[in-house]
């Protein structure tokens, strides 16, 4: 079991499962909605997936055709990266883990928009797209 939750507390969640491969997404949205250099993300199941309290304060934003972002409606943080076209699974924002994951990032995506007063000093594979 994996936990997570947002900052003011009020969502909180559990996977049963593991997660997918993680990255650093560096598109401009990315780095908008988490207010960083970049997010990251991992796969997770539905199946996997269960909010444990406050699903209710769950909100979404479509950031763009095909896509939603949630985010807790008190404190703003970024949950979920949600897109139509994969409906078993969706991203899940890293940052809001409790616990370990055990999955460690493998890549940085969409370099080509990365914030330009940021440098990448890792030896992880980047792609100018999503890879």
């Amino acid at each position: 079991m994996i936990r997570g939750s947002c900052l003011c507390g009020k969502i909180r969640y559990q996977i049963d499962g593991t997660l997918g491969p993680a990255g650093h997404c560096h598109c401009s949205m990315c780095r908008k909605a988490h207010g960083a250099a970049f997010g990251t993300y991992s796969r997770v199941r539905w199946r996997d997936f269960r909010f444990t309290s406050g699903e209710d304060q769950v909100r979404r934003y479509a950031s763009s055709p095909g896509i939603a972002r949630s985010f807790c409606g008190s404190c703003g943080s970024t949950l979920q990266y949600l897109t139509e076209s994969t409906s078993e699974s969706f991203a899940l924002a890293l940052g809001t883990l409790d616990d370990d994951p055990g999955v460690r990032p493998v890549s940085h995506i969409f370099v080509g928009s990365k914030a330009p007063w940021f440098e990448i000093t890792d030896t992880l594979p980047q792609y100018a797209g999503d890879g």
